[in-house]
């Protein structure tokens, strides 16, 4: 049987045939360079690693990873610029606003699962790139899942005092006193790399305890030990070389010789392993520099012995 041709509406047809035009126009406006520096800030903030639910095999960035904390389990939405679904209706400034401010465009405060304490320390140029190459990734339709966190904790009224006790907004500013190899060290651990969200022990309302600066923690994200990483000799790595710590972020092995698991394994299958021989140098001068902090709770390995 031969089938009739549909013929297509000449208003929808010219409709499509210009939509196709802005489209390829806004693809030939995108600087390859900017998407060129947002695949490496993507690969610094690690953004795969908790927007991805590669545990039931999901889309790249449509969310839906658990992350169980002690207030309950959220899962990370959909970044991917599927409009309906997705973020592919927000602005350059809806973004930067979610990462600086932890706002969303619809003005609800953001739980800080999504780790906008550190984000907002990134530069505007970061951030902007960011969302460039975020744009240029496939469009995902997945609905977002609702958090399960317990309660109070899930009242997002709560989150604007919150803020306010917790939370200071601000751009990295250099450090004149120090190298630029030590600032780019710092920039990357304190803002897209955001170390501390995971390195540093929280107070009983999830706050960042600034004294203890990553020291670790032995209730990190789903309840595992994160471990110290400030230049304790005890409980830190204040004995190991900064050959150890690049060596670490390449590759994930240990001073010991056994090799990261868990979490932190896949930070360096993901980001880590991905960032360049002199930004690994960088975090490993940045984190040697530090004032040693006693924890031990949260003790991390000792060259040339068992994991602890």
């Amino acid at each position: 049987m031969i089938r009739a041709r549909r013929r297509i509406p000449g208003g929808f047809a010219a409709a499509l045939f210009f939509s196709i035009l802005a489209a390829d126009d806004v693809q030939a406006a995108t600087d390859p360079a900017q998407l060129e520096r947002g695949a490496y800030v993507f690969i610094a903030a690690d953004c795969q690693a908790c927007h991805t639910d590669v545990k039931n095999k999901g889309a790249p960035m449509a969310g839906g990873r658990a992350l169980a904390t002690p207030f309950g389990t959220f899962y990370s939405p959909n970044i991917t610029p599927d409009p309906e679904t997705g973020i592919g209706g927000w602005s350059d400034e809806d973004f930067v606003r979610a990462l600086r401010e932890g706002v969303s465009p619809d003005g609800d405060y953001y739980f800080p699962v999504l780790p906008y304490p550190s984000y907002t320390r990134m530069t505007d140029q970061d951030i902007r790139d960011l969302k460039a190459y975020l744009f240029s990734l496939p469009p995902v339709t997945q609905a977002n899942k609702e958090h399960e966190v317990d309660f109070p904790f899930g009242w997002r009224f709560t989150l604007g005092p919150w803020q306010w006790m917790n939370f200071t907004a601000g751009e990295f500013v250099p450090d004149p006193a120090k190298s630029q190899v030590w600032n780019r060290g710092a920039y990357l651990v304190q803002a897209p790399g955001h170390c501390g969200e995971c390195h540093t022990p929280r107070g009983w309302l999830g706050g960042i305890d600034e004294d203890y600066a990553l020291s670790g923690t032995p209730d990190g994200p789903d309840g595992e030990k994160v471990p110290n990483i400030t230049p304790d000799k005890e409980t830190g790595i204040g004995g190991w070389e900064k050959a150890d710590i690049v060596r670490v972020l390449r590759t994930g092995m240990l001073p010991d010789g056994d090799f990261a698991g868990s979490a932190m394994a896949e930070v360096v299958d993901t980001s880590t392993s991905k960032l360049t021989d002199a930004d690994r140098d960088a975090i490993a001068e940045y984190l040697l520099s530090l004032p040693p902090i006693e924890n031990p709770d949260a003790k991390a390995t000792k060259p040339g012995s068992a994991f602890d």
